[in-house]
């Protein structure tokens, strides 16, 4: 992998990963388009870990509360804080792990055809815009309860599907159950580091158990890169969020999915 290649994937996975319109889609076609070799385990490893890093320290105020209340509540048998909000994401992130350990190598295997990325792309997109356009609700982020963390978390584990958008799909279950658009997208992106930090230490187990050589130079260009760009995503994301909505997204996916028809099927 040169420098560029590293340096466009990792800017691809920032920018996507936290944005609706699926990350694991642009890192499959990507390369279909350009005839890119795989980046290989490695690498995915290390854009991983880049937004991984990115949301934390982006929420890092929220992150630090919401630990500490969850450990609280724990040791005192009571809900303190935002302790609720620590359980609601332990309970959120339990389908989409569950849902990992048991399909992860049949999805890999099955479902990254550009068929599927097509038909997951235009239809989770036109159900963004469905539930954005809807009669808008206020629930916010204390509103919740633990079925609405275990809907939002089964809606997780469908995005392990490529062209679903993690980030989409979870924003899409928080609107539907009512929240707001500032509510679904927190709660989404908080419940980004518990299964992002999985996702991660499977990769890095792959890696080490699989003897695989790491390109250092595309690893530390990746992961730099992806950093960046996705807590610069993050923070243009919510800044427009009231102003634009979801319909850029939804617009973007469609037009996604007519490239994808037309070039690659």
């Amino acid at each position: 992998m040169d420098f560029l290649q590293a340096f466009y994937l990792g800017l691809l996975q920032g920018l996507t990963e936290f944005l609706p319109i699926s990350s694991s889609a642009h890192l499959i076609l990507i390369p279909a388009f350009f005839d890119w070799v795989d980046q290989g385990v490695a690498f995915d490893l290390a854009v991983h870990v880049g937004t991984l890093l990115a949301v934390v320290i982006y929420f890092r105020k929220d992150v630090f509360g919401i630990a500490r209340d969850g450990l609280i509540s724990m040791s005192q048998r009571r809900v303190v804080g935002q302790g609720a909000l620590a359980l609601y994401l332990v309970i959120g992130t339990i389908p989409a792990g569950l849902a990992g350990l048991a399909l992860l190598d049949f999805i890999d295997n099955e479902l990254r055809a550009v068929e599927i990325i097509f038909a997951t792309t235009l239809f989770f997109g036109l159900l963004l815009g469905l539930a954005d356009w809807l009669p808008k609700r206020q629930r916010s982020l204390e509103s919740l309860n633990w079925k609405d963390a275990l809907l939002v978390g089964i809606a997780q584990a469908i995005a392990l599907v490529p062209g679903t958008s993690r980030s989409g799909i979870t924003i899409t279950a928080g609107l539907f159950l009512g929240m707001s658009r500032q509510a679904a997208s927190r709660f989404s992106f908080l419940l980004a580091i518990p299964i992002t930090a999985l996702a991660s230490m499977v990769k890095l187990l792959e890696v080490a158990t699989a003897d695989v050589m790491v390109d250092w130079s595309a690893f530390l260009v990746g992961g730099a890169v992806s950093f960046v760009v996705a807590i610069t995503a993050i923070h243009y994301f919510l800044k427009w969020l009231n102003k634009v909505g979801m319909w850029p997204y939804v617009i973007y996916r469609v037009i996604l999915a007519g490239v994808i028809y037309a070039v690659l099927m």
